[in-house]
């Protein structure tokens, strides 16, 4: 049992190091060295967060008595979260093919570098821009950082499922990518960025719900405004969807594995 414990230790350490390695092939590939190099992992999220909070303001789009900037902060961020995690996995296969013939990389290591990335590039333009914000007087206050940490990490972990789930089946068809990327823009009205359901009729209310993002983005904005709003979410069914999401997306990429590491 000793022996079992010890081997699998020492390989979860190695594909660790894997992951880590191919995380830092792809920020080079991707970055670079030149400029800010990696550092545009998290600047590129804050630009885009950035110019739409701008483009708010300047159009006067908010008519809400919520403070605009951590409202839209709250709801961009969330989008940068879910839909880079899921498109950067469109395409995570084929370039690399050539590192499928070193014995210790797998498929499920490609998507998780990407996958690492993206999470890790939009959760530090989110602090940064909280930090930002919240010095400069634009959010008076954060109401339960706990509850923030909870809903993205929830969020995240929704984004990672379904990476491995579109990522997948990319691989099989090259036009799953090309509707996921059309699927994306049509899901924003309804993926909880830009309205709190609570402003929402009883009927939309419960229909909306069923999204996953919504509960995510309710508990985020919970967690900044604390009882300036009334949010409607459920942790359960984030964490029930979560792990039933797993399991199809887990299957699909022991499947491409197969296929791809036996070509």
């Amino acid at each position: 049992m000793l022996m079992n414990s010890e081997g699998l230790t020492g390989s979860l350490i190695i594909q660790s190091k894997i992951v880590r390695a191919l995380l830092l092939r792809e920020i080079l590939t991707r970055y670079g060295r030149h400029n800010i190099g990696f550092m545009w992992v998290f600047v590129e999220p804050m630009m885009f967060t950035l110019g739409v909070i701008a483009l708010w303001t300047f159009l006067g789009l908010h008519k809400t008595a919520l403070p605009l900037v951590p409202f839209t902060l709250s709801g961009y961020a969330t989008v940068l979260l879910w839909r880079n995690t899921i498109n950067r996995c469109g395409n995570a296969v084929e370039p690399n093919r050539a590192l499928m013939h070193h014995r210790n990389v797998r498929v499920i290591d490609l998507f998780l570098a990407r996958n690492l990335l993206e999470i890790a590039g939009a959760s530090i333009s989110f602090i940064i821009l909280l930090i930002f914000f919240s010095v400069i007087g634009q959010i008076e206050h954060v109401d339960d950082v706990l509850k923030m940490i909870v809903a993205w990490f929830l969020l995240a972990w929704f984004s990672l499922d379904m990476a491995l789930i579109i990522g997948s089946l990319s691989v099989l068809n090259e036009a799953v990518e090309r509707v996921w990327h059309v699927l994306t823009y049509l899901f924003l009205p309804v993926s909880g960025a830009f309205f709190m359901v609570d402003w929402m009729p009883k009927y939309a209310q419960k229909l909306v719900l069923w999204v996953p993002t919504v509960n995510c983005t309710e508990l985020l904005r919970e967690g900044i405004f604390g009882s300036m709003v009334h949010a409607h979410y459920s942790i359960r069914y984030l964490s029930i969807v979560n792990i039933l999401l797993m399991l199809p997306g887990l299957l699909l990429i022991r499947y491409i594995a197969a296929r791809v590491e036996g070509e």
